[in-house]
């Protein structure tokens, strides 16, 4: 087996560059053939794929006739986020059930039906007998995302109709994955910690009485205990990841793969290794790393000079990955602010305040400052740059002492309810597989018989 590996990683180095020579595409062509890379155009707009009833994102609005940047906004089937938030404050309630209920059935709930629906989301949100151990516990990994598609896809084997694609029974396959998400997340976090890191092994159960983000910090904490600040910005946290409209990265995998005909498994696997992604849902990692290499690399974190230098050298690429990006900072939809970013950073300054995180919230907060500046000043800036969610919600996960393991599957927890809901979007709506062009720009040549080849 080893010698295999070897031979293996030697073959791929040594043919690895014949990929390079005859896959790599001039990048004029592209030009030439007006392809919008990355399903963008050259100001970085969206090519439109689809028509969608679940959310929707506002990042411009038009002044006679031309498209002008504005503050962003986010509306959950016709209600804006910040209201649904505010709500929540107010009432002092938690949201996820509720809104979870919005955006798959299109309507707020009213207290019978939003009960009713809790209770079927609790009973959900259990394993099959023997499935931690006999699962989750196999071949555990750091990855647990990974371990989580290993998870949703073996559960198909304990459905009794894993392919129906019928409304009523992928709603029952989608409200089941939403209830057992954050076991699937959690377990797998403790089986890696305890087998790979030989530390303490601990399995809770969820509580029935408790609200998604309670159970997720009782599950995941050795004593249970959480402090009701704590799992109050959780909720806050899953809102704001739930649903962001049907183009980024794993909602249009979930489209893709569910217009191919295929079964609510694979549709949710596909979307999970779109979500992994560290452009797309493994972000808030990245902005985690990034701090940690700022702290590091200046003298004084509250000197506004030295920290801006720093900020110039991550987009020189001279800092931290070199990859000349400022994580967190920026988005490919909005311009002049992240809504979601705008209405949890009130909620990360109170958590900081009772975690005794002052100082790191002051940082956040001059970087959020600093960074548009010194961005517009190195790039040229077609639609604006602010703080985007990512850069809070790595912060907050810090405070809550989640693993940083489990900052990507946290989000897949909130995102599975977007998912979800286009999942049943485009079954009721699609009529064809959905297939863009590629166009060939390769150049015809003629066969050479094995014989005749030097």
């Amino acid at each position: 087996m080893e010698n295999g590996r070897i031979a293996l990683d030697a073959f791929a180095q040594k043919y690895g560059s014949i990929c390079r020579g005859h896959d790599r595409i001039a990048p004029e062509l592209y030009t030439e053939y007006d392809v919008k890379r990355g399903l963008r155009d050259v100001n970085g707009n969206g090519v439109p794929t689809g028509l969608t009833n679940i959310s929707r994102i506002e990042s411009f609005k038009k002044e006679n006739g031309v498209k002008v940047p504005c503050e962003g906004k986010l509306w959950y089937r016709g209600y804006n986020v910040i209201d649904i938030v505010k709500d929540l404050m107010d009432e002092k309630r938690y949201g996820f059930e509720e809104v979870a209920y919005l955006l798959l059935f299109g309507e707020l709930p009213d207290r019978d039906q939003l009960e009713e629906f809790r209770n079927i989301l609790c009973e959900s949100g259990t394993l099959p007998k023997n499935f931690t151990r006999d699962v989750i516990m196999k071949a555990p990994g750091k990855d647990i995302m990974n371990t989580m598609t290993k998870s949703i896809l073996t559960l198909a084997s304990y459905d009794a109709a894993p392919d129906d694609c019928s409304i009523d029974n992928v709603l029952k396959q989608c409200i089941s994955l939403i209830g057992v998400f954050p076991m699937l997340a959690v377990y797998g976090y403790h089986a890696y910690n305890h087998y790979e890191k030989d530390e303490s092994l601990y399995i809770h159960r969820p509580d029935e009485n408790l609200s998604m983000a309670e159970n997720l910090l009782r599950m995941l904490r050795p004593d249970k205990q959480y402090a009701e600040i704590e799992a109050r910005v959780l909720d806050i946290a899953l809102i704001l990841h739930m649903e962001h409209g049907g183009g980024n990265n794993s909602t249009f995998t979930t489209r893709v793969v569910t217009s191919a005909g295929s079964d609510t498994y694979s549709v949710i696997a596909a979307a999970m290794s779109s979500l992994k992604g560290p452009k797309h849902g493994g972000a808030n990692i990245k902005v985690v790393e990034m701090m940690k290499d700022l702290k590091e690399s200046v003298t004084d974190t509250s000197d506004e000079d030295e920290v801006k230098a720093y900020l110039l050298k991550l987009l020189n690429k001279e800092a931290f990955d070199r990859k000349g990006l400022i994580y967190g900072m920026g988005h490919a939809v909005y311009s002049l602010s992240d809504p979601r970013a705008q209405v949890f950073k009130g909620f990360v300054e109170k958590l900081a305040r009772a975690k005794g995180r002052d100082d790191d919230f002051e940082l956040y907060s001059m970087i959020e400052r600093l960074a548009p500046e010194v961005i517009s000043e190195k790039r040229r800036i077609y639609k604006g740059v602010s703080a985007n969610v990512d850069f809070y919600s790595g912060f907050v996960y810090s405070m809550l002492d989640i693993p940083l393991e489990l900052y990507t599957p946290i989000f897949a927890i909130a995102r599975i309810v977007g998912w979800s809901a286009h999942r049943l979007e485009e079954l009721l709506n699609m009529d064809k597989i959905i297939r863009p062009a590629y166009i060939s720009v390769m150049d015809e040549r003629e066969y050479i018989p094995l014989k005749n080849r030097d």
